[in-house]
């Protein structure tokens, strides 16, 4: 293993939500300046209210924390409002702490909560930032997101498009993908030989057809092509119980069909806590799972324990990447 800190490139996010406050905070804690180096893509005066709000010290440049002056520093956004320039900076931003991995500066990216509306108006084409960071980076394999609520970590094959379409877009090599996928990206955040769960679609597991075949026509197909890759899994599990057996144990990490079939029950599990990490991709990144919160923008009520989160799990996949590297030369 490396001697070396791992090096973090760490995005405020959205500067009219919550994300200025909670990385104040984050980087209050001693534990912080211990786990890595860190390059903070911010600005001014959303990092002064931010901190005013957390109540800890406007972060200042150490040995551990630089604070680059870049075009989004002296801007000014309205707390809790939707914009084009609020959306510009959050691309701008991202931009940068992907170039900085992309040259050498940085192990990973982590960032603070977006908003997908200012992102748009901004000038995002993709579905969501897990495509534009697809783009951005020209990765043409498998990605998508990954929920993560320690120890147990959520994929799915089909993410943002309407219920109704959910089986058309259901295929045995995009349920091998995302087991795959999965897997991947555990093993990356040290776990050598996780146990993966892949779930049903329909009540019941299709009770042998009379409320779908599905499980039986794509989900197994799926399974045993990736089995043929490498990428054992267990199922499929009903969705009704297939959580019960995370929460018991058994499983590392589960494969959901579509959307809400996982993110309601990690939700339910642990709102405040999930992170999310943009897997498949050729570089690290995460970030929480909740929102920018505009709502209590400014009234010291956010929570910083997902972002923790999320560095903490960045900082684990730097050190992965790192090892595997020194392994390799």
């Amino acid at each position: 293993m490396s001697d070396q800190p791992v090096r973090i490139a760490l995005s405020i996010g959205d500067p009219a939500g919550i994300g200025a406050e909670i990385i104040a905070h984050l980087l209050a804690d001693p534990a912080t300046h211990a786990s890595a180096h860190i390059t903070l893509i911010s600005n001014h005066a959303a990092l002064a209210r931010g901190a005013a709000a957390a109540g800890v010290p406007v972060p200042q440049a150490s040995d551990w924390l630089d604070i680059p002056d870049w075009a989004g520093s002296d801007a000014v956004f309205a707390p809790g409002v939707i914009s084009e320039a609020s959306g510009r900076f959050m691309l701008d931003s991202l931009r940068l702490a992907v170039r900085m991995v992309q040259e050498g500066r940085a192990d990973a990216v982590c960032f603070g909560p977006l908003n997908k509306s200012a992102l748009r108006a901004g000038g995002m084409k993709e579905e969501d930032e897990m495509r534009w960071f697809a783009r951005l980076l020209e990765h043409r394999g498998v990605c998508g997101e990954l929920n993560v609520l320690d120890p147990l970590w959520t994929a799915r094959v089909t993410s943002h498009i309407p219920l109704k379409d959910v089986s058309a877009h259901l295929s045995p090599q995009a349920v091998a993908d995302a087991i795959g996928m999965l897997t991947a990206a555990l093993r990356a955040s040290g776990n050598d030989a996780p146990r993966i769960g892949v779930c049903g679609l329909n009540p019941h597991n299709g009770d042998h057809g009379n409320y779908g075949s599905e499980e039986a026509d794509i989900i197994q197909p799926g399974m045993a092509l990736a089995q043929s890759r490498g990428f054992a899994s267990t199922g499929p599990f009903p969705a009704d119980t297939i959580f019960l057996r995370a929460g018991a144990g058994e499983l590392d990490g589960i494969v959901t069909m579509y959307h809400d079939q996982g993110q309601i029950a990690t939700k339910l599990l642990g709102f405040e806590v999930g992170v999310t990490v943009e897997g498949g991709l050729p570089i690290p990144v995460t970030t929480p799972a909740h929102g920018t919160a505009y709502d209590i923008v400014g009234k010291g009520k956010a929570s910083a324990t997902a972002m923790a989160h999320a560095f903490d799990l960045a900082c684990r996949m730097a050190r992965s990447k790192q090892t595997a590297t020194v392994r390799a030369a």
